[in-house]
């Protein structure tokens, strides 16, 4: 018995052995351990944020392939508060994007989340941003301009100094409705062009997609669980909930990661 435990024990030391340590996580597409990756949020929630499902896939999908990243916000007030229930307007309610996007960092606060104000391109090798009202209400006040809209300062800064960098920009929903408005000539997807209502879903912010082709970028269909890569501008889109679903949010997962693993092979070229 105790000959036979010794063997084991070898056998069992010479497989460890052979094993790679796992510092860095290999990830579903590749090993981007050394890539960081900055995201930025806008609230927390659907109707007056960021959307909570796409900001945590995003940071699944990152995690999940090994690359770091540091959020950001502006540290200023949203344009209102949302009840979620009625989808209505909280009267004297006044919160900061900052502070309610830090509900996004499990508990780590400062050291996780950062002003938007102080994000630096050269500390990073991508930008993210996903998706939910917070982009046309807090981020933009397409909400009241429309395709006219203006862009908050730093997130116009922050845009433009990654174009010019040539570091991927990765967008998620109503997200591309701000590179559109500061970048020329780009393509994005934002889904589908026209509402086209099926026992699955349904894409009621078309819209949007009028929008930013009358800014200028081109638009190109795809399904909530796709993403579209514009290669010469390194600028990565996925429809995600521009889609209305009830119950298949693996797509928009899907689609999330696809979007995620783009900007990760972009950022090494």
């Amino acid at each position: 018995m105790l000959a036979t435990r010794t063997l084991l024990s070898k056998q069992t030391l010479a497989v460890l052995s052979r094993q790679p340590a796992c510092f860095v996580h290999q990830g579903d597409h590749g090993n981007w351990g050394n890539t960081k990756v900055a995201l930025v949020f806008s609230g927390c929630g659907w109707w007056d944020g960021t959307d909570v499902h796409e900001g945590v896939y995003t940071m699944y999908h990152l995690s999940r392939n090994g690359a770091r990243f540091r959020m950001f916000a502006p540290n200023q007030q949203q344009m209102h508060v949302i009840d979620h229930m009625k989808k209505q307007p909280l009267s004297g309610e006044n919160r900061n994007m900052m502070i309610e996007s830090a509900r996004f960092s499990h508990g780590q606060g400062k050291r996780q989340m950062q002003d938007l104000s102080t994000l630096d391109v050269s500390n990073f090798d991508a930008v993210i941003f996903p998706g939910g009202h917070g982009i046309i209400k807090n981020l933009s006040s397409f909400m009241k301009d429309g395709k006219d809209c203006k862009l908050h300062n730093d997130v116009e800064r922050v845009l433009k100094e990654f174009h010019r960098s040539r570091k991927p920009i990765g967008l998620a929903s109503m997200a591309p409705v701000l590179a559109c408005r500061v970048l020329p000539s780009i393509e994005v997807t934002m889904g589908y062009e026209r509402d086209e209502n099926t026992r699955w879903g349904n894409w009621p912010q078309t819209n949007m997609v009028e929008a930013v082709k009358g800014m200028g970028a081109r638009h190109v269909v795809r399904e909530p669980y796709e993403a579209y890569v514009d290669e010469k501008n390194k600028v990565v889109s996925t429809p995600s909930f521009m889609w209305e679903t009830d119950y298949h949010y693996h797509y928009i997962s899907d689609g999330i990661g696809n979007m995620v693993k783009h900007v990760l092979r972009l950022s090494t070229k």
